[in-house]
């Protein structure tokens, strides 16, 4: 295994190797033998991630969860931030692996005032070979650790972000991150049928977790509706999709798959691709998917809607008029669409 020359970038050491949803047994074909001797320092820290800490972290704090060995490389280094600050407390299952990140359920610190919250943590190869992800990324601003804009005028920053150099992709991928936490942030803020943001940090999310202590709220299309609440939660679909607008963006990737459900109600989730409807180009097509795509899922529970009308009416009102005029008819209710 070959290191690359600063510490910084150790997290890329594990990319090819982290899937905690597949089968482990090609990670652990692989020896720290392999390890580049001129590498002492580095491979001290490797060590104590991948053997020392693999369940326990320091202090003496154990986690519930058993992880292959890269997976609780990357698993405990990417959710130190939360430990340090009494966040949580214990690890205790994977509930979701996907192609850019993995949930995991927690368990809460007393402090928090929860029992239970969901950590998302990212996985930054694929954040940076996401497909067409420059078509989600267009008209975006370019947002540092804390969610703030780099301003243009950052010329080094900004050099390397288009240069795709390697401190360049780490600033593209804090972006990709903080755009996902910013976006929730102000849609619970707003009222939004989201998860309750409560920090962030270079590699992961942490906030509300919906769900048992046994299994987590599954998505939208697991579920067979009955036709009244199917037009209840179609309508609280459009309402956020309709504060999103409002905000300025448009979700990006909303399907029945991207939608909890748990006990009759809905909350949104993976808002990493949020794109801007008023500087990308591509920005009304993306709405019409997501609109046809949440439609698709309730004609065949029984709520039959026109998507093109939807998206048009939607467009019209949000993308077309003033931002000023945009936030005062934000609470404006959906209107129902006629069939």
């Amino acid at each position: 295994m070959h290191f690359r020359d600063t510490y910084s970038d150790e997290y890329e050491m594990y990319e090819e190797m982290f899937d905690p949803v597949k089968n482990d047994r090609q990670a652990r074909r692989s020896r720290r033998s392999r390890i580049h001797p001129a590498s002492k320092e580095r491979a001290e820290i490797v060590a104590e991630l991948t053997d020392e800490i693999e369940t326990e972290l320091d202090g003496g704090f154990r986690i519930t969860y058993q992880p292959s060995k890269y997976e609780a490389t990357w698993l405990l280094q990417s959710l130190l931030p939360f430990y340090g600050q009494t966040l949580i407390t214990d690890v205790l299952a994977l509930i979701k692996g996907g192609k850019e990140a993995s949930v995991y359920r927690c368990r809460a610190h007393p402090s928090t005032g929860l029992d239970l919250v969901a950590a998302k943590v990212y996985r930054p190869r694929k954040f940076r070979s996401l497909s067409n992800d420059a078509v989600y990324r267009d008209g975006r601003t370019v947002l540092n650790e804390n969610g703030k804009e780099i301003k243009a005028t950052d010329e080094r920053v900004m050099r390397a972000f288009r240069q795709r150099t390697g401190f360049g992709l780490r600033v593209a991928h804090t972006s990709w991150v903080m755009h996902e936490y910013t976006t929730i942030e102000k849609l619970h803020e707003q009222g939004g049928a989201v998860p309750q943001p409560i920090l962030s940090a270079e590699n992961a999310i942490l906030m509300s977790y919906h769900g048992d202590e046994n299994v987590a709220a599954p998505t939208l299309h697991e579920i067979d509706l009955e036709r009244d609440e199917a037009e209840r939660l179609f309508d609280e679909v459009m309402r956020n999709i309709e504060m999103l607008l409002a905000l300025g963006w448009v979700h990006g990737d909303l399907s029945a798959y991207n939608i909890l459900y748990w006990e009759g109600e809905i909350v949104l989730i993976d808002f990493p691709q949020v794109v801007n409807c008023h500087g990308n180009d591509h920005a009304r097509a993306i709405l019409e998917r997501d609109v046809a795509r949440v439609c698709d899922y309730f004609a065949h529970q029984g709520v039959n809607r026109s998507p093109g009308k939807i998206a048009g009416r939607l467009w019209k009102r949000y993308a077309e008029i003033p931002l000023r005029d945009r936030l005062a008819d934000a609470s404006v209710d959906f209107p129902p669409d006629e069939d």
